[in-house]
């Protein structure tokens, strides 16, 4: 069995931190959210991994997996370039599939308890297809599973106005090669895409079976700001703490902190766990770093106090102010105005962003 992870996109949602990066890079917990599928599959046994690249962040992509030998795993790269539907994405991998069944697994996914249990229970049947389910509030806005008691799917429907139950698809399916003849005859939705919901509703036409496997914990897709931060906090729900940085006398650290090698947490610094704090970064005194926050590489954190959020790295934060909630890009700067006159909020806004002054 192969991996197949999806990396294109435009990652519009999440503007302006993807206008320098993809979406699959953004880290949660200090960790590139496409390297937790990684190693979902390689959990299961599937180290021969195809990752499909869009026309956007593809060298940024192969610089951080280069050839998966540093994560124990073998990848090839495949290019969608525009992005014409998950079908149409999972079409391009034909070649590098071959005769095999594989794992299509969406890279901006995240999942608290892998995939173990949807891939051993395709591998002891003979379905066409599998697919990971999870019960939602709002189905409309999802593609829907219509499921027999015993877990098998009778019809799929994308975003229907009345859904047949509250089983979204999550975006993590298990194919036999039977789908890329089913692709190759699919038209267009009224979106312009080849839909994978279409596909997999095409196998039921065609008399296939389609098993279905309901996900216990956390899901989360990281399209927006708000995701990514409630992925942050749900990983670090589970944090192991680990101090490997330096902690000066008189600082005050408390709760499950994992401190990086080579990080610093000065003297007078506040830092309550859970929380990660990468590389080269520095706590400076009189900071707060509070809960269910994630400083990255290279950052630089003096005299605020910052809680619930996501300092993506290389930053450089001063300011008396109180920041919660918040997604900071690489290299973001954040000082104090308190000694500027005029007095008054000064901003250099990036397209997309969102701020609540």
């Amino acid at each position: 069995m192969k991996g197949l992870i999806l990396s294109g996109g435009q990652g519009t949602r999440l503007r302006p931190i993807t206008h320098t990066g993809p979406k699959q890079l953004v880290p949660v917990a200090n960790k590139p959210i496409l390297e937790y599928a990684i190693e979902d599959l390689r959990e299961v046994g599937i180290t021969e991994i195809g990752v499909v690249l869009g026309n956007l962040g593809r060298e940024a992509i192969q610089s951080f997996l280069g050839d998966g030998s540093a994560f124990g795993v073998d990848i090839t790269y495949i290019v969608q370039g525009n992005p014409l539907g998950l079908a149409h994405a999972a079409g391009c991998a034909r070649d590098f599939v071959g005769d095999e069944d594989f794992v299509m697994y969406l890279g901006d996914n995240i999942l608290k308890q892998g995939i173990d249990e949807l891939v051993s229970s395709f591998r002891q049947s003979d379905h066409a297809a599998g697919i990971a389910l999870q019960h939602v509030d709002n189905p409309q806005q999802f593609g829907v599973a219509d499921v027999t008691a015993d877990g098998r799917v009778v019809r799929l429907v994308e975003k229907p106005d009345e859904p047949p139950s509250d089983l979204a698809l999550i975006g993590i399916y298990v194919f036999s090669p039977a789908i890329f003849d089913v692709i190759e005859r699919l038209s267009p939705s009224w979106r312009g895409e080849l839909e994978i919901t279409d596909a997999i509703q095409a196998l039921l036409d065609g008399g296939h079976t389609i098993d279905s496997h309901v996900v216990g914990g956390w899901w989360k897709d990281t399209g927006k700001p708000e995701d990514v931060l409630e992925a942050n906090r749900l990983v670090l729900e589970d944090v192991r703490p680990s101090i490997d940085g330096r902690i000066e006398d008189g600082a005050d650290v408390t709760g499950r902190v994992d401190l990086a090698e080579s990080a610093v947490i000065e003297a007078g610094a506040v830092v309550r766990g859970p929380t990660t704090i990468a590389a080269n970064s520095v706590i400076g005194s009189d900071t707060y770093v509070g809960p269910y926050t994630s400083i990255g590489p290279g950052s630089t954190i003096r005299a605020a106090h910052i809680e619930n959020s996501v300092v993506i790295g290389e930053a450089e934060i001063e300011t008396r102010g109180t920041i919660v909630d918040s997604l900071i890009g690489r290299r973001a700067v954040v000082g104090s105005a308190a000694d500027l006159r005029p007095e008054g909020h000064r901003l250099v806004v990036g397209e997309n962003s969102t701020l609540k002054l």
